[in-house]
């Protein structure tokens, strides 16, 4: 299949999805209800079940969950440009010239020969022509803390706010850790969150400089968690046990059996 044969199969499905939300905002009653409002917890829940698929390399639910976000894309676009604010061709438009703005490396002069200097670029080219006030623009409220300290650090770091060199950054974890238990010592619970916090802050940059997400690192490491503790309670029934009357050196045991499956 050549590339313009490809292009029409994926407009003529991009334009049968746009009929169906035609239909569906016209006849249904549930969907006609739908405001941007009652759209946003739902798209939130669609974008952890993505994430979740990615996390599982579950390829036929991506499929299924990125048409999921697909809809929500369409139905916001929709409710749009009922109420007269955009519609669909104007979300596509933007899109089209933010992404070709953003490539000067490729729709321009610039000369970029690594995922850095594309990624340092990207975040000149926001700040100085897509009027954000600030290096930290556009990094939402309600993003996860963990992944909002590393967007932080990231978005500095394309402007140049950067350590030299990771061994930079683990003294600044050692650092944080000793003055978290400098306030530990003093039972300061307020210092303590305070220090805490900025420990994860430090831990969050190292990650970086390895070139580990930490939510990915921190979300592995709960089902790892999870599949270990729900094998110990398996054994732990199979034996005929309760770990309500179990001592924790009886469940350590049935704990280290549960690591090494």
């Amino acid at each position: 299949m050549n590339k313009t044969d490809k292009y029409t199969e994926s407009l003529a499905a991009f334009r049968h999805l746009l009929e169906v939300m035609d239909e569906l905002r016209e006849k249904c009653p549930w969907d006609r209800a739908q405001t941007f409002e009652t759209l946003r917890n739902l798209t939130v829940e669609e974008t952890f079940e993505l994430a979740d698929a990615i996390m599982d390399k579950d390829y036929p639910d991506m499929c299924k969950e990125l048409g999921d976000l697909q809809l929500h894309i369409v139905f916001y676009a929709k409710v749009a440009s009922e109420m007269g604010l955009f519609n669909i061709t104007d979300v596509l438009n933007k899109l089209c010239d933010k992404l070709i703005r953003r490539h000067p490396h490729i729709y321009g002069e610039v000369k970029a020969d690594s995922a850095e200097q594309v990624h340092d670029n990207w975040e000149k080219i926001k700040l100085q022509t897509e009027g954000n006030r600030s290096v930290l623009g556009g990094i939402p409220s309600g993003m996860p803390a963990i992944t909002k300290a590393y967007r932080i650090q990231d978005k500095c770091a394309g402007v140049g706010f950067d350590w030299d060199n990771r061994d930079q950054v683990w003294d600044k974890v050692q650092e944080e850790l000793e003055e978290l238990q400098v306030e530990v010592l003093n039972d300061n619970q307020a210092a303590m969150e305070d220090e805490f916090g900025d420990v994860l802050f430090a831990l969050v940059n190292y990650a970086r400089f390895l070139n580990i997400h930490p939510e990915d690192a921190l979300e592995k490491a709960n089902r790892k968690f999870m599949r270990r503790f729900q094998l110990l309670e398996q054994m732990v029934k199979e034996d005929g046990r309760r770990l309500t009357e179990m001592s924790l050196p009886e469940m350590d045991e049935y704990w280290e059996k549960a690591k090494r499956l």
